[in-house]
C-alpha cells in the first residue's frame, strides 16, 4: 500500500480528535491533511457544533488528561492543517479534491455525506465510543448504562446511515464498580482512537478488508443525545453498583 494517503477530520479540537491523532501519529500513521470545522454561531444564536460538541467532551471526561491540541501536533510533525466552516460544505471539498486522499478518517464530527463521503476512493473509517449495532447514534456510555448494554467502542466504514457501515474492529471494556460516567466516556475514546490505529495500520497493511464484517441488526433504536433525566438515572446506576454488565 505504498503511496496510500489518508485524511483526518474533525471538529476543532475535539477532544476525541485529538486523542485518535496523537495515536495515530506514535504508530506512524500520518495524514497528508487534517481538516478542521470551526463553523460560527449558528442562526438561531446558539454556538458553533464544534463549541458545542468540544465543550460536551471535555464535560464528559471531567478529571481526565486530553492530548495536546490539533494545533500542537499538526505542527510538531509538520501535518497541514486547514480550518473549513462546515465538512460537507464546499470549502471542504476543495480541500479534499486538492490532497485526493485514498481514505478519510474522522475522529469526532458531524454526519459526513456525500460528495465528501464519496471522495475517497477507499472509503470513510469512523470509530464509535458503542458497540454497534446495540448502540448506534450519540452519547453511547449514557445509553449503554441506561439499557444495560456492555460499554465499549466499535471502528466501522462510513455509509449513508448513522452507524451503518461494515465493522473493522470492536472491543468491550471491563466495567468495574468504582467506574464513573466520566471514565466510561474517557475510555471509549481512547479505545477509539486505539481501534482507529489498529484498522489504519490494517489498511496499509493490505488487510483491512479481511477483517470487515457486516453490522446485524439491533434491538434499540439509533439512539439521540442523552436528556438530563437519563444522565441522572446512569449516575446513579453506576453509584449503587446496577449496571448489569460489570466484569467483577
Amino acid at each position: 500500500m505504498s503511496g496510500k494517503t489518508f485524511a483526518f477530520m474533525c471538529l476543532k479540537e475535539h477532544p476525541y480528535g485529538r486523542e485518535m491523532l496523537k495515536q495515530l501519529i506514535a504508530a506512524g500513521l500520518k495524514p497528508v491533511i487534517v481538516i478542521e470545522e470551526d463553523g460560527g454561531p449558528r442562526a438561531d444564536g446558539r454556538v458553533s457544533v464544534a463549541t458545542e460538541e468540544r465543550e460536551k467532551f471535555l464535560e464528559r471526561c471531567k478529571g481526565h488528561t486530553i492530548q495536546d491540541t490539533i494545533e500542537a501536533q499538526t505542527k510538531e510533525h509538520g501535518i497541514e492543517r486547514v480550518d473549513v466552516p462546515q465538512h460537507n460544505k464546499e470549502e471542504c471539498i476543495v480541500h479534499m479534491k486538492r490532497t485526493n486522499p485514498d481514505l478519510l478518517v474522522l475522529g469526532g464530527t458531524r454526519i459526513i455525506r456525500d460528495p465528501v463521503l464519496s471522495m475517497p476512493k477507499d472509503g470513510c473509517l469512523n470509530a464509535h465510543p458503542g458497540l454497534l449495532p446495540d448502540c448506534r447514534g450519540s452519547a453511547s456510555p449514557a445509553w449503554s448504562v441506561y439499557h444495560d448494554i456492555p460499554v465499549g467502542s466499535t471502528c466501522h466504514f462510513c455509509t449513508s446511515g448513522i452507524d451503518e457501515g461494515d465493522i473493522v474492529g470492536k472491543r468491550e471494556i471491563p466495567v468495574k464498580r468504582n467506574h464513573t460516567y466520566e471514565d466510561l466516556c474517557y475510555f471509549t475514546m481512547v479505545l477509539s482512537g486505539t481501534l482507529m490505529t489498529e484498522a489504519v495500520t490494517k489498511y496499509y497493511g493490505g488487510v483491512l478488508e479481511d477483517a470487515r464484517t457486516k453490522q446485524g441488526s439491533s434491538d434499540h433504536p439509533t439512539f439521540k443525545n442523552a436528556p438530563d433525566e437519563v444522565l441522572e438515572v446512569v449516575h446513579q446506576k453506576l453509584k449503587d453498583g446496577k449496571y448489569k454488565h460489570y466484569s467483577e
